[in-house]
């Protein structure tokens, strides 16, 4: 038997060594072609290994983004079913890829938000040198990150790297410490914003749905108007970040485009509903399922959105050690050829279906545990998040965002499993008071009874429930005090994972500081070593 069990062992730890020598060796024949590729192509430019180099690098970058940042846009929909890990590693390669190559733009800012002034950096060579440490430096904390289960900020990363590398470069005066400020609050906005809005649209879905005895009914009327909030917030929502770099479109335009969506949606959703909800039982379970295909559409439109704009984080830095080799200047913006696109939405691609799934295990199932409901209020609270943000002018990350909206159902969920102990309470109280009450009634007629037989009828029934109120008091297992508060414990535990809210937020603050000592590291050692 023993034997077996350790041979199981081995066969197990055999498939494991394996799988994980196979991704490292895609990972390094992924980089290693993006390297072949550069140089062949890219032979009459000066200084074409030193681009090859960089370009393996944002590979490298673009697959960390892969494996790491991806899981917060499929995450929720794997974790509550509405997707198999499989079919949302497919529909995030695609829109994510197709946001990289239909609206990621045709120019990059050089200097990602602006952190530090490439007008202190007159010198090409020091400039391609630091953006290659902050590419660097930044992949390497993902790769970090995704190590330990962290989701992180991809650009908090980059931006890190970014500004370790400036300061290395050129000292503590080339950093805009205003806006590194602004990025610093967002550490604390996004997340709070993103728990508040997913937990309100959860809580309105319990109350006017969950909460109803004709759940059915209720889901019919309300599920409509929530498809409809969902067509305004995510049209807003692409009209505003997903397609900005195809077309420049003001507030009001988005919020227009936002509410005709919305209220054509809700015309045209409404009748599906309603056949749709004859054949539900009214049960929590079969109503879920209504947010099943709602959920798959958000999923991918936060894909869409996010290759269109965190494509950027990989080939930004690329794309500017591009355009100042071919140039031999340092500007603020620089243009993104195709090939470098590609490097990008490959290297996203590649890094989601290699190291995706242990992050979107943790999004999706080790903070809190989703239903299809709770998974669609954290994509609802990214979209709402998002435009609330570009109205009032704040720095918030996406990824931020889709992680405190796990964390608000999670304390959401918490909080309405705060009253778990006082009610079993409340049940024992009023279980022992209706078993005293029918003694003392059985008593009182007892008293005033004469006729032997129907005395002896009341006596037994008497002594019944005389037993029943002994047993309610003496049940320990089921109604003592402790055990309701084990119970409750057990509840909330398994409402939020507390473990893995204190690593999240360690990991959070950490990455700016952890990405940019990084990259500084590295860019000491390249100007030691060339």
């Amino acid at each position: 038997m023993e034997a077996k069990v350790i041979n199981k062992l081995s066969n197990k730890a055999i498939k494991q060594s394996r799988t994980d020598f196979f991704k490292l060796g895609a990972g390094l024949l992924f980089m290693t072609l993006v390297l072949i590729f550069t140089y062949l192509n890219k032979g009459h430019i000066p200084q074409v290994t030193f681009l090859a180099i960089a370009a393996m690098v944002g590979g490298y970058m673009a697959m960390n983004i892969g494996a790491n940042d991806v899981a917060n846009n499929v995450g929720p929909a794997v974790g509550s079913k509405a997707l198999t890990m499989t079919g949302a590693i497919i529909l995030a390669i695609i829109f994510e890829s197709a946001g990289a190559l239909i609206a990621g733009g045709d120019v990059v800012s050089t200097i990602k938000k602006g952190i530090i002034s490439p007008d202190m950096i007159d010198n090409s060579t020091i400039f391609i040198r630091a953006m290659l440490a902050a590419l660097l430096g930044g992949a390497i904390w993902l790769n970090i990150a995704t190590a330990v289960s962290a989701p992180v900020s991809t650009t908090h990363s980059i931006v890190g790297g970014v500004m370790g590398a400036g300061i290395m470069a050129a000292g503590w005066n080339i950093v805009n410490w205003k806006t590194m400020g602004m990025i610093a609050s967002s550490w604390v906005i996004s997340p709070i914003l993103g728990g508040i809005i997913a937990a309100l649209f959860l809580y309105a879905i319990k109350v006017n749905i969950f909460h109803q005895q004709d759940m059915v009914a209720a889901a019919r009327r309300f599920v409509p108007v929530l498809l409809a909030v969902m067509g305004f917030a995510f049209v807003t929502y692409l009209a505003m970040k997903g397609i900005k770099k195809i077309i420049k479109l003001d507030m009001l335009t988005a919020l227009m485009l936002g509410a005709g969506t919305g209220a054509v949606t809700y015309f045209l959703t409404r009748p599906i509903i309603t056949k749709a909800a004859t054949t539900l039982k009214n049960e929590r379970k079969e109503i879920n399922t209504l947010f099943t295909i709602p959920m798959i559409f958000a999923a991918a439109l936060l894909s869409f959105a996010h290759g269109a704009n965190d494509v950027a984080n990989a080939i930004g830095p690329l794309a500017a050690i591009n355009d100042a080799l071919m140039t031999g200047e340092v500007a603020k913006k620089a243009s993104i050829p195709l090939w470098i696109m590609l490097v990008g939405a490959l290297g996203i691609a590649l890094g989601l279906a290699l190291y995706g799934p242990k992050l979107i295990r943790t999004v999706g199932s080790e903070i809190t545990e989703l239903d299809q409901a709770r998974a669609w209020s954290i994509a609802m609270a990214s979209a709402i998040v998002v435009i609330i943000a570009s109205w009032l002018g704040l720095p918030v990350s996406s990824t931020h965002i889709a992680i405190g909206g796990v964390f608000g159902v999670g304390f959401l969920r918490m909080y309405l499993c705060s009253g778990y102990e006082h009610s079993m309470e409340e049940i024992k109280k009023m279980h022992i008071q209706q078993q005293e009450e029918e003694c003392d009634k059985l008593q009182a007629k007892i008293n005033a009874e004469t006729d032997p037989q129907i005395l002896k009828q009341l006596c037994m029934a008497l002594e019944d429930k005389q037993d029943a109120l002994e047993d309610a008091l003496n049940n320990k297992l089921e109604y003592s005090k402790k055990e309701c508060k084990q119970i409750a414990k057990i509840e909330k535990d398994r409402c939020l994972k507390k473990d893995m809210l204190l690593k999240i937020v360690a990991a959070w603050l950490i990455t700016v500081p952890v990405s940019g000592i990084l990259a500084a590291s590295i860019y000491f050692i390249m100007d030691k070593a060339l």
